[in-house]
């Protein structure tokens, strides 16, 4: 009997923790995906958390797609505020699979933050996958580090 009750709770927890949602009236099968990548440099750590929905739709035998989706890059300086007051660029850049991000920062006054954060959605546009790599680079001020994000499982 306890082994049965055991199946039972594993069944439910596990289908409990499933992103797809399946709706029989109107055929419809709706995916979440929700992702961080992070990872970091000698100088620099960042994090790209990434949100999509993906519908797809069974209609008159025919399969109907579509999707949405939304992205924060956030970049982060692991040394002092005080360390990037001489500071007169900054320029970084993300790839994905699908796609890239950049930024360029021109600084006639020492900057006041060291977090730098890019966001963006689309509707309709290639998604980001959960075991993808995304490569960054940084460029400061005559210096330069490369580096990769990975998924941080939840």
């Amino acid at each position: 009997m306890k082994k049965i009750l055991t199946v039972l709770f594993l069944i439910m927890v596990l289908t409990a923790c499933d992103s797809e949602t399946t709706n029989k009236v109107n055929n419809s099968k709706t995916i979440n995906n929700d992702y961080k990548f992070k990872g970091e440099s000698e100088h620099w750590e960042a994090e790209y958390s990434y949100k999509g929905t993906e519908l797809w739709k069974e209609d008159e035998g025919k399969t109907a797609y579509s999707n949405e989706d939304s992205y924060e890059f956030v970049l982060t300086y692991k040394g002092s505020l005080e360390e990037l007051s001489s500071m007169k660029k900054l320029e970084y850049t993300y790839e994905t699979i699908d796609g890239s991000g950049s930024k360029i920062e021109e600084y006639t006054e020492p900057p006041s933050e060291k977090v730098f954060t890019t966001s963006g959605s689309s509707k309709g546009g290639g998604k980001v996958s959960k075991g993808e790599v995304i490569q960054v680079n940084v460029k400061w001020d005559g210096f330069d580090e490369s580096f990769e994000l990975h998924n941080k499982e939840k």
